[in-house]
């Protein structure tokens, strides 16, 4: 199959990483599933194989189709890269979820949240089999995982880390991402973060900037905090940029949610403390009337806020994360 410079790309119908010449990035197209017309669905593959043995890195992006951000990071990882200098390989999946990409859609083709349902399952629903397929063909090859996400629509995010903040291995990884926020939290929670947990592969979540759009701080944020990931594991001659000291540590975090409908504004920036008691967002009926002021339950860090007006009852206000003392 050519791409667009007219270079062939080899199809695959299962990874194999040993193949891969050393020394080398190749570009693959691998098959996951086939859709309503028999026609695969395909996801792009790009693997930098070292010259040296070492350990396999993978990074994930798109898993939500609206997620765009980390596919320039992904991008620009390997344009940087020197392989004839890598110890061990990087594998790179800029789209993961390619249905819902191609759509512009964050969900999967029947409505499902692919990164709620990991594993998956071999004999499920369309979603289910995507996910168990994605896990079985490509998550299985990784000795650690970074996953690339974004805010959802509507919404907006800090630059921050989902992680496992009890494993020591995944508690350095999130910390070399010079993150603005770090929220734990620990595996088996349906996602390909929490999936790969439990395959005793250490990964966690970068979740970049907003969707719909490329952001050039946040891609550069990313950027930086994998070259840092992979200079530590020696895989590359990367000095590590250290300014983990400036993360804020979050031991949980959760949403507020409206309780009825109307027109929100919520007042504080990401990243900014608020104290218990403060008011956070004022809603207001169409009319221009005031009809609810929320407050903070409790003090804690801005790490994403809703920015649509509209809001309907159980929306969203924002994702306050409970800092560490």
């Amino acid at each position: 199959m050519l791409n667009d410079l007219g270079k062939e790309v080899e199809i695959l119908k299962e990874l194999n990483i040993r193949k891969v010449p050393k020394g080398t990035i190749s570009r693959y197209w691998l098959e996951i599933v086939k859709d309503g017309m028999g026609v695969p669905v395909r996801i792009p593959v790009i693997i930098a194989r070292g010259k040296v043995k070492g350990k396999t890195v993978g990074l994930t992006a798109a898993v939500h189709g609206n997620e765009l951000n980390g596919i320039p990071v992904i991008q620009r990882l390997f344009n940087e890269l020197d392989v004839t200098k890598l110890r061990g390989t990087i594998v790179g999946i800029p789209i993961l979820n390619v249905p819902s990409y191609l759509r512009k859609k964050r969900r999967f083709l029947d409505g499902t949240d692919l990164n709620h349902i990991m594993p998956g399952k071999p004999n499920g629903t369309v979603s289910q089999i995507y996910a168990w397929r994605v896990v079985d063909k490509i998550i299985k090859h990784f000795d650690f995982l970074l996953d690339l996400h974004t805010a959802s629509n509507g919404r907006i995010n800090s630059y921050y880390i989902r992680a496992d903040m009890s494993d020591e291995i995944v508690r350095k990884m999130a910390l070399l991402q010079n993150a603005q926020i770090i929220v734990h939290n620990p595996p088996s929670d349906g996602t390909l973060r929490g999936t790969a947990d439990e395959l005793e592969i250490p990964a966690i979540t970068l979740e970049v900037g907003n969707p719909n759009l490329f952001q050039k701080g946040m891609i550069r944020d990313g950027l930086t905090g994998i070259h840092n990931l992979l200079g530590f594991l020696k895989m590359t001659d990367s000095e590590v940029e250290d300014q983990s000291s400036e993360t804020v540590l979050c031991k949980k975090s959760y949403w507020i949610y409206t309780d009825t409908g109307g027109l929100l504004a919520v007042h504080p920036d990401v990243t900014q403390i608020v104290e218990k008691g403060e008011k956070i967002a004022t809603l207001r009926n169409v009319f221009g009337d005031v009809i609810r002021e929320y407050l903070a339950p409790e003090r804690g860090i801005v790490i994403g806020k809703s920015v649509s007006p509209v809001n309907q009852a159980g929306g969203r206000i924002l994702h306050l994360g409970i800092i560490k003392r």
